[in-house]
């Protein structure tokens, strides 16, 4: 069946995470992705130990099914290659810095004379204007900025980042979401997304919080929820696991479960609400309950009767778990041997599925593009 995006050609100038990671959305969904890079190519060929053939695992994650073209966009020669690949596009993805997106002509007024149609995106640290539009971004700067660090933690320790790229690939698919929504409008134009702007839109319920009720949001031991009781990892006889209980529906149904049905009139357990005004009594009495059998005995107990729970897994185990392999999430991109795996893409549709081809190689697909090669 025909791919979501087919016929559509995007053109990528970026590196490392953010701006890949938009371009790799749109490839799975079936657009022609250009990733136009550097002489010397994206850094994230280079960034990890680790190689599968020629292929390093780091670029490979993100960079799947996309074509490679190096220009050196410094140069008129580049500057007249990328000219004649935006006349037949649809939008440009940069995640540059907004100086050098300036200086190399990479926003909508520098190209619309090649194309009233296309749409250009911009994806910074903090804006493509502004005082501040030039500073550093990365992800690590980002979630120290925003608060997302100071909110992550046990209180008393320091505070953490998420153990992921959360800035980088929630400004990527945010990225992604105005590109495709000025080629719906069907007209060219700039779209500007900063990722300081993204993660503080992702703080939503306790932004609001702060803003509209003055509340000092503050981290709560063990990744507890600031308003649901429970609702955080507690320590088991084996393993971590996590509890989410939201209704008192379900409240009446673990305390049966574990063995106190007189929690449930109890007047400092009975509600949310009460939970919530004495959450240190009931996470300690909660805590020396499930520390009588492991997290996966727990799951087994309490999963069937449609408790929120689940065990904490490492990386290695979700990868392998029956829930990746019963959505199809590791797939082969091509059919290199030694394979070259990665996740599937999130989004799934009824009448398509994705084809995961190869990361391309430096400039691989040069004389396809543009008819010559520019090494």
């Amino acid at each position: 069946m025909s791919a979501p995006l087919s016929g559509i050609r995007i053109l990528e100038i970026g590196h490392m995470l953010a701006g890949p990671y938009c371009g790799l959305m749109l490839a799975d969904m079936g657009a022609e992705v250009i990733k136009i890079e550097a002489p010397q190519g994206d850094i994230a060929r280079t960034v990890s130990p680790h190689f599968v053939g020629p292929h390093n695992a780091y670029f490979a994650s993100l960079n799947r099914s996309k074509k490679s073209v190096a220009l050196d966009l410094a140069t008129e020669e580049g500057q007249q290659d990328l000219g004649r690949l935006v006349e037949t596009a649809h939008a440009l993805i940069t995640n540059l810095r907004p100086s050098a997106i300036r200086k190399l002509g990479l926003t909508y007024e520098a190209l619309r004379h090649r194309n009233k149609r296309l749409v250009c995106v911009a994806l910074t640290g903090y804006g493509l204007e502004g005082r501040y539009a030039d500073n550093p971004a990365y992800d690590y700067v980002i979630q120290a900025l925003t608060g997302v660090m100071d909110l992550t933690g046990d209180p008393g320790a320091p505070p953490s980042k998420a153990g992921y790229s959360a800035v980088d690939n929630s400004a990527g698919l945010m990225a992604a979401l105005g590109l495709l929504a000025k080629i719906v409008q069907g007209r060219g134009g700039q779209v500007d997304v900063a990722m300081y702007d993204v993660m503080l839109s992702q703080l939503n319920y306790l932004a609001g919080a702060a803003l509209n009720a003055g509340q000092v949001v503050e981290r709560q031991a063990h990744s507890a929820h600031p308003y649901v009781v429970p609702a955080q990892i507690f320590p088991t006889a084996r393993g971590w696991l996590t509890l989410f209980i939201t209704h008192d529906k379900f409240w009446r149904i673990f305390a049966s479960e574990v063995g106190h049905p007189e929690w449930i009139d109890d007047p400092v357990f009975a509600t949310m609400d009460a939970r919530r005004t004495n959450r240190r009594v009931v996470v300690a009495a909660i805590t020396q309950v499930l520390a009588q059998a492991s997290a996966d005995e727990w799951v087994r107990r309490l999963g069937p009767l449609g408790v929120v729970v689940a065990q904490v897994r490492t990386l290695d185990q979700a990868l392998h778990s029956e829930f990746t392999e019963a959505r199809g999430l590791v797939v082969a991109l091509g059919d290199a041997d030694p394979p070259l795996r990665a996740v599937a893409c999130p989004v799934r549709f009824d009448d398509f599925s994705p084809s995961y081809g190869q990361p391309p190689l430096l400039n691989e697909h040069s004389k396809e593009i543009l008819g010559g090669d520019l090494t």
